[in-house]
């Protein structure tokens, strides 16, 4: 029988540089590169908080 994982994953950007940084376009990007990294079926991220 095939088995389903979740894995949750904490990513902390620390922004250095002038300017705001596009947190839609960075989540994006972020999914899309653990989906074409690791081979995973899916990937999204699901909250976004700022410090």
């Amino acid at each position: 029988m095939r088995k389903k994982w979740n894995f949750y994953v904490k990513v902390l950007v620390i922004e250095e540089e002038e300017g705001e940084i596009n947190q839609e376009r960075l989540s994006r990007e972020i999914a899309r590169q653990i989906q074409k990294i690791y081979g995973v079926r899916s990937a999204e991220v699901t909250s976004v908080t700022t410090e």
